[in-house]
């Protein structure tokens, strides 16, 4: 058989092969159309869903929610931290009932650390802890002011360890931030200075002398690298 023969049968045999594997294919979706058809209208189903809820009733919800927080965080800001939490006045609602009513919405989840702090202050500590835990931060900021705060709650209740560890995850969330990162370096190095750990008090105001000098921290820092060594 010459060379001509053999690649025009090997051409057909493959043509062969495609049209059998495109037939093939078509009697299967043929067969699974209905199938196919479920799968998309249930596609469209869902985007429609996503659509009414985000447009009808999420965004709505966190209007609310926005509007009864604000009252409330001006009570908060009042230092009111008792109606803040419970009966800001006016009809609104405290941050206790905004994260019951409105818990899904980012107002609501604010709430949840207002609510932290304004129990810190009252001095009600695991409750602030209970708080704290359930904010869900978003932005540089927000994981500093939760980790800083938890810090301080577990601090007043004595459990050193968690305060440390919420103290060091507070100070090295955003290491470009020369305010909140020393402040929380500072606390954390008193702490464990406290606790007798004077190498760790070391390292934490050593690294305010070295990567925050010209902070309020870092200006009278020598002074208490000199106490722990």
């Amino acid at each position: 058989m010459s060379k001509y023969r053999k690649s025009k049968k090997k051409q057909e045999e493959e043509l062969i092969n495609l049209v059998e594997a495109r037939d093939s294919a078509q009697s299967w979706i043929e067969k699974n159309q209905i199938l196919f058809l479920g799968i998309l209208a249930g596609l469209v189903l869902l985007v429609a869903a996503y659509f009414v809820y985000t447009r009808f009733i999420q965004a709505p919800a966190e209007q609310e929610a926005a509007a009864q927080l604000s009252q409330a965080q001006y009570q908060f800001e009042r230092d009111s931290f008792t109606l803040a939490l419970t009966n800001p006045g006016n009809g609104f609602a405290g941050f206790i009932d905004i994260i019951e009513d409105y818990g899904s919405t980012k107002s609501g989840n604010l709430a949840n650390y207002y609510a932290g702090v304004s129990y810190l202050h009252l001095g009600q500590f695991e409750v602030a802890v209970d708080y704290l835990k359930d904010f869900k931060p978003a932005g540089l900021f927000g994981p500093v002011l939760k980790y800083g705060t938890l810090g301080d709650a577990y601090s007043e209740l004595q459990d050193y360890d968690n305060a440390i560890a919420n103290y060091s995850k507070a100070a090295n969330q955003n290491e470009d931030d020369d305010l909140m990162s020393p402040y929380y370096l500072f606390k954390l190095g008193l702490l464990k200075e406290s606790q007798g750990d004077k190498a760790g008090a070391s390292e934490a105001f050593k690294k305010i002398r070295d990567a925050y000098p010209d902070s309020e921290y870092g200006k009278d820092i020598n002074k208490y690298i000199v106490r722990v060594e």
